[in-house]
């Protein structure tokens, strides 16, 4: 056979977490044609890759680099991606993606897009559907692998709008039909943004009959959580996992993670000891005191696996989680849209009691949008936790990388008020990165060390590519920092099973097809990289920097990333559908 590319003799971790081995790969078209000896077979390319480790490209299947895949420029957006090894990515997470759009409601629906990024989206789309969604994004041309969940909070705008009350029975047929339509189109499965709006006006009755519909086509029902704080997310977890169970279908636990929560005066008294603690963690790495917690939630979950139930998680490797300004606000407060939340927080009256809510709310369960509610961010970790990731404005990039309290310093207000006043200056448009200390803390960060030993638990990034503003740092980091920081300098857990759950553990999770492992067969999605020099070089406040030691990086047996650079012009990316 006359190969159209040959990789010679690198050192091969296929993916499944095996030894690693050393052979040649001949890559014919789109497929791994050949992993055996190639010395004397003919080919185009041939690439000595001796001084070089291989292994499946990486695949996100957290990702919110959808909002981004429709623009005409979404290749230098998303060249972050292909710089740290990511393939293949899955969009339409939590609640939220571009499709469908009816025409009763697309106002609400292009608001909706207009806040997360940042502008007016109806000159870029113009479908209607979720197959021409798709339809149109497989004729522009992608960059990389992509594939979606059919969005929940996006499908409960299309048939109640903005309205916060539980779904008569005529809604949720009207629900379920639109989700069909999403399935048939090739969605993966439905995802859910219980702790965001709409989707946290949502029972456990509507999510299940949605569920046995996703449950028809063999899908997948995927979830942030409503809640991660210590008093609630055991409910949170039991909620999804009674759904699974019920309508039988398999879960995925999106970007677990767990945050302490005391009523006052332990608190306060929590906050010092923390703050504390990481300070003497920079010094001393003692046993996590945080740790344990979250280890009793995989313990639990891991059983339910090893007894035949169809359960995966994903998690983040870093100490900050990204998300939007009013995932911190009172549900009542967003139950009638962005525009009408602007005008609460510019008067006033109504700005006092929304901040009156958030400090007085206590974590309850389940919630319906009163003054306690599940994950009341602000209350759990401190007026310190956020700070702002992207705006749109240009006198407001000043304040990307601060937090509020800074701000607030900054400008004589309280931390709240400097939210609620940028908030209102960028129309809505405020992306943050929210975390109990200060970005970077590696005593936060290892206190989800479990998640990155759990042999159940895949790796995402998270990413919100919106081409302006200050993103988060695993937008351009978090495969070459996992695998260098907890496998190669910490050994934590070996090279070869850091790279299972980057590769062939999320393509199983979310059933993705002839991706993830290197054999014979599968499509020839590969990275190329040197395990000794492999490193990141991102911070959480100085993100935009490419890791070093990704060397060659193929889509579909194209090479879109070599010694020579990055190749853009190359749409080696293919739509991936469900079946």
């Amino acid at each position: 056979m006359h190969f159209d590319i040959i990789l010679e003799n690198p050192l091969i971790y296929d993916g499944a977490g095996r030894i690693p081995y050393r052979n040649d790969i001949g890559i014919k078209d789109d497929k791994i044609a050949a992993v055996k000896n190639l010395k004397n077979a003919e080919c185009n390319i041939r690439i000595k890759a001796s001084d070089l480790s291989l292994c499946p490209g990486f695949i996100d299947v957290h990702s919110h680099a959808d909002m981004a895949i429709h623009r005409p420029n979404h290749a230098k957006i998303l060249e972050p991606f292909i710089r740290q090894g990511i393939t293949t990515f899955v969009g339409g997470n939590c609640g939220a993606a571009l499709a469908p759009i009816s025409d009763k409601y697309s106002d609400t629906l292009f608001a909706f897009y207009d806040i997360f990024l940042g502008e007016d989206q109806k000159p870029h789309i113009q479908w209607k559907s979720f197959g021409e969604m798709l339809e149109t994004i497989e004729k522009q041309g992608v960059l990389l692998n992509f594939a979606v969940l059919a969005p929940h909070g996006i499908i409960r705008i299309n048939a109640k709008n903005n309205s916060t009350d539980l779904c008569s029975e005529s809604e949720l047929k009207e629900m379920k039909g639109i989700l069909s339509e999403c399935m048939e189109a090739g969605a993966l499965g439905m995802s859910t943004g219980l702790m965001y709006f709409p989707g946290m006006f949502s029972d456990e009755h509507e999510l299940l009959e949605l569920a046995h519909v996703v449950h028809e086509y063999s899908g997948v029902f995927t979830s942030h959580l409503r809640s991660y704080n210590s008093d609630t997310i055991e409910n949170a977890i039991d909620e999804v996992l009674n759904i699974g169970k019920n309508a039988e279908v398999p879960v995925q636990i999106s970007h677990l993670f767990w945050v302490p929560y005391f009523p006052e005066p332990f608190r306060s008294m929590l906050k010092k000891f923390v703050n504390t603690a990481s300070l003497i963690y920079n010094f001393w790495q003692f046993p996590n005191p945080f740790e344990s917690s979250l280890k009793y939630h995989l313990d639990r979950i891991d059983k339910l696996i090893k007894q035949g139930y169809p359960i995966g998680i994903d998690a983040m490797p870093t100490s900050a989680g990204f998300t939007h300004l009013f995932a911190f606000f009172p549900p009542w407060s967003v139950q009638d849209g962005v525009e009408k939340l602007l005008e609460r927080i510019a008067n006033p009256l109504e700005r006092k009691k929304i901040k009156e809510s958030i400090e007085n709310g206590e974590p309850v369960w389940p919630h319906r949008g009163k003054d306690n509610w599940s994950m009341n961010f602000f209350k759990v970790m401190g007026w310190d936790c956020a700070f702002v990731m992207s705006v749109v404005s240009e006198k407001n990039q000043k304040w990307v990388g601060k937090s509020f309290i800074e701000i607030g310093e900054k400008t004589g207000k309280h931390p709240f008020d400097a939210a609620c006043d940028l908030a209102i200056e960028e129309k809505g448009r405020v992306l943050i990165f929210e975390t109990p200390t200060y970005p970077g803390d590696p005593l936060i960060e290892a206190s989800s060390q479990s998640n990155f030993l759990d042999p159940n638990v895949s790796i995402v990034t998270d990413a919100i590519m919106l081409g302006f503003g200050q993103p988060a740092h695993l937008f351009y980091d978090c495969y070459p920092k996992f695998l260098s920081e907890y496998a190669r300098d910490k050994k934590l857990l070996s090279m070869a099973e850091a790279i299972r759950k980057c590769t062939s553990l999320p393509a199983k999770q979310l059933q993705i097809k002839n991706r993830g492992l290197i054999q014979e067969g599968n499509f020839a999605d590969i990275v190329l990289f040197d395990e000794k020099t492999l490193k990141s070089k991102s911070l959480v406040k100085d993100p935009c920097h490419f890791p070093k030691g990704i060397k060659y990086v193929l889509i579909n047996g194209k090479i879109v990333l070599d010694p020579d650079g990055f190749h853009s012009d190359l749409k080696a990316g293919k739509v991936i559908k469900r079946g």
